[in-house]
């Protein structure tokens, strides 16, 4: 994930950083860095706080729908990573807001599409919300040892891209996550997943009502 994020931040910063007379050439790659810091450590929070449906409607393209800068998600990340940029580099806020405004939208807006994009290779749901999920708090270890036992976020991830799935949906998984929003009892042939919920049945039922 990360060189993939690290190769879209390159390609739309070449005016932003590269081209920019406030930032000396020699600083224009911690700057990248620093912006790809904040776009990973704001999702990783996301993450492992639990707000799986969140991510999942941002990588799907689902939540966008008011301009990508105004998603939640979005927004948070913006802000720390205009925080980290003027203490980190000496810029002013505006200066550090338009690096952000101008690079931001373009970085995100190529993630969401490798990511919701079933033959692009490079990234899908799984890989990156595998990344996120690599340790902390308990919301991340149940949706990791949900993953682990064969859950499988493209299936979802590509079914809410394609409007298969609406994102009460994806609310009902994420509360699962978190050990409760679902009473299915798993039948003898059935038997109960990780993370104290019947996977299984929850995507039949979820798909065959769609």
């Amino acid at each position: 994930m990360l060189d993939q994020l690290l190769g879209l931040i390159q390609e739309h910063s070449q005016q932003a950083i590269v081209q920019n007379p406030e930032i000396p050439n020699s600083q224009n790659a911690d700057v990248m860095h620093t912006l790809m810091g904040s776009i990973t450590g704001g999702l990783q929070e996301q993450a492992q706080s639990g707000n799986i449906q969140g991510i999942m409607g941002l990588l799907s393209g689902k939540e966008t729908g008011g301009g990508i800068m105004n998603n939640p998600i979005v927004a948070s990340i913006a802000g720390n990573a205009v925080s980290a940029i003027m203490q980190k580099f000496g810029l002013s806020s505006s200066s550090a807001g338009g690096i952000v405004s101008s690079v931001l939208p373009g970085v995100l807006g190529g993630l969401i599409n490798k990511t919701s994009n079933p033959s692009d290779n490079s990234l899908d749901f799984n890989s990156v919300l595998g990344s996120l999920l690599g340790g902390g708090g308990a919301a991340a270890t149940s949706a990791a040892g949900a993953a682990s036992s064969g859950f499988d976020f493209n299936q979802i991830g590509y079914a809410l891209a394609d409007g298969k799935l609406d994102m009460s949906d994806v609310m009902s998984i994420g509360k699962s996550f978190m050990g409760g929003g679902n009473n299915n009892t798993p039948t003898p042939n059935q038997p109960k997943e990780e993370g104290g919920f019947d996977l299984g049945g929850m995507l039949g039922g979820l798909f065959g009502g769609k």
